[in-house]
């Protein structure tokens, strides 16, 4: 399934994002700029932007995890790459990690130059499981021991070729609102285009504060979780320290896919990452964002049956 998104220019989309933002956060620039290099730090992508026929992948689903995971549901980056007519392209996002080839259940950060006719896949991934050792955060590079591009379950993916280019640079300090700087963001969009469907990605650096952000546990729940309360009982909640590196997709509204329309997931170099809920130091908090639209949407693998259950 496919759809084209409407697609505002970068100009227009920075005006309407900046006035959101300032209902939510204590000061906010928008503007538009040259993409950073994001080979270089704190990012170390193996791509150099976020630019080129943007477009975002949602893989799979939630119903797949919950009430009970559907552990045989197992996908390929690379194989994504083709089904969305980009092979070679590169991927961010969230989603889980293959159960088949880590044995466990863990939070996947895709950060993937998938394979084309020239190249071999760089994996740049991160997973966050929770350590057997101390239960705190493990988070280790995917390359550090799989050679595999799988993921398990779901994901939501923002992917396009990698090209520098001109992209939106969001600025928000001090959060004055509820809303986290994703829902913030996307609610914006919500908000403004209504019926037209915008979708967006890229990255964005929570670079000074603290987050909660959960971890999934190694064990698939053996009973089933049927409820948003039993999930969280579930779900292993941290607070995390910034600089955390975050990898959003979003999607205004769903024009009827079934989609989760916002998840975000992050990584650090302090070894902590997961599942971004929000910030939780919202006086200090400083979010500094590279986001580029997307021009077409992918729904690949929908589940047949579906609930709202854990979409947050």
């Amino acid at each position: 399934e496919r759809f084209a998104f409407h697609v505002p220019s970068l100009e227009e989309l920075a005006g309407v994002l900046q006035k959101g933002l300032k209902e939510n956060f204590a000061d906010a620039q928008v503007s538009v700029v040259d993409c950073p290099d994001l080979t270089k730090e704190p990012f170390n992508f193996p791509a150099k932007g976020i630019c080129g026929k943007p477009r975002i992948a949602d893989v799979g689903g939630v119903p797949y995890l919950i009430p009970v995971a559907q552990k045989e549901k197992v996908y390929d980056l690379n194989k994504v790459a083709k089904d969305i007519e980009l092979p070679g392209a590169f991927i961010l996002g969230a989603g889980a990690v293959s159960s088949r080839v880590l044995g466990i259940n863990a939070e996947l950060i895709p950060i993937v130059q998938t394979k084309s006719e020239k190249k071999p896949a760089v994996n740049g991934s991160y997973v966050a499981q929770i350590n057997p050792a101390d239960k705190g955060c493990l988070l280790e590079k995917y390359s550090s021991k799989y050679t595999d591009c799988e993921f398990g379950l779901l994901a939501n993916l923002y992917a396009s070729e990698g090209q520098p280019g001109k992209v939106i640079e969001v600025k928000a300090n001090g959060r004055t609102g509820e809303l986290n700087f994703v829902s913030c963001l996307r609610q914006t969009l919500e908000k403004h285009y209504g019926e037209k469907p915008v979708g967006m990605g890229g990255t964005f650096i929570i670079q000074k504060g603290k987050a909660k952000i959960h971890i999934m546990p190694p064990e698939f729940s053996a009973c089933p979780l049927n409820t948003d309360e039993d999930v969280n009982n579930w779900l292993k909640f941290f607070e995390m320290k910034a600089p955390l590196i975050c990898q959003p997709v979003i999607v205004s509204r769903d024009p009827g896919f079934d989609l989760r329309v916002e998840h975000t997931h992050c990584f650090s170099h302090h070894g902590e990452g997961g599942h971004y809920h929000q910030d939780t130091s919202p006086d200090s908090v400083q979010y500094l964002g590279y986001f580029q639209p997307a021009e077409l949407l992918f729904r690949i693998d929908r589940p047949q049956e579906t609930h709202l259950v854990g979409r947050d």
